[in-house]
């Protein structure tokens, strides 16, 4: 009998945490709706140049940073080097995706370093400063199943305006702050190109910014301590 009732109030949890989790959810949609095309501005210590030349205008913007106890150009380093898959989560999010959209399972095996998988899914890299920061950028129709991504010469990106299209373009940046130390920064923004690109990515980026907001901070802590381990006089 206790076993009985045990086993009724674990259920009970369980519907309630769902339940709480799906108004979450669902608020986070609404509110992410309603603030489309309101994205916030930088702070003094988020201005990025570079990114600028590329975006100077967007819909949307994620940006994230933390401290690194690791020279900047180490950092970077790794964060080009990570394989998103491996941060516990992430893998589940992806499929989630999938399923809802009604792509289909990836065939082509893709490489495992981050900027080398993406440059095989058609993502360009738009500038670089060794050791400090890297933009990426490409052209993309996001709300599609099976969505593909189509690059741009950096010398157009800015200009480009054809309709049907979503352009972004993002970083990862790393600022010294003394001799072994950085900020890591990373930061990605994202423009329609016509109304109806922006109506149909408004509905889409709604119900997916909560999942792009979690894998990127998923993956920061396994990046941060894979790099100041490395560092540390114990791993020396």
């Amino acid at each position: 009998m206790r076993g009985k009732k045990l086993a009724t109030r674990g259920i009970r949890f369980a519907a309630g945490t769902l339940a709480t989790a799906g108004l979450a959810y669902a608020a986070h949609t609404a509110y992410t709706w309603l603030r489309y095309g309101h994205a916030p501005r930088p702070g003094d210590d988020e201005q990025d140049p570079l990114l600028d030349r590329f975006l100077p205008r967007y819909d949307i913007v994620d940006r994230m940073q933390f401290g690194v106890k690791a020279p900047a150009d180490i950092t970077l380093a790794a964060a080009e080097r990570q394989d998103l898959m491996d941060a516990p989560g992430v893998r589940p999010i992806f499929r989630v995706r999938q399923f809802v959209m009604g792509a289909g399972l990836e065939e082509k095996p893709l490489p495992r370093p981050l900027l080398e998988q993406v440059k095989a899914l058609g993502w360009r890299e738009l500038l670089r400063i060794p050791g400090r920061e890297v933009v990426m950028g490409a052209v993309t129709q996001p709300w599609k199943g099976d969505v593909t991504f189509r690059a741009i010469p950096p010398d157009e990106f800015a200009a480009f305006s054809e309709p049907g299209y979503v352009k972004i373009a993002w970083t990862l940046r790393c600022d010294p702050t003394g001799p072994g130390s950085c900020v890591y920064r990373s930061e990605t923004r994202a423009v329609a190109t016509d109304d109806e690109s922006r109506r149909r990515f408004r509905n889409y980026w709604s119900m997916v910014a909560p999942g792009v907001w979690l894998i990127r901070r998923l993956a920061a802590a396994p990046l941060r301590r894979q790099v100041e381990r490395r560092r540390s006089p114990a791993a020396a």
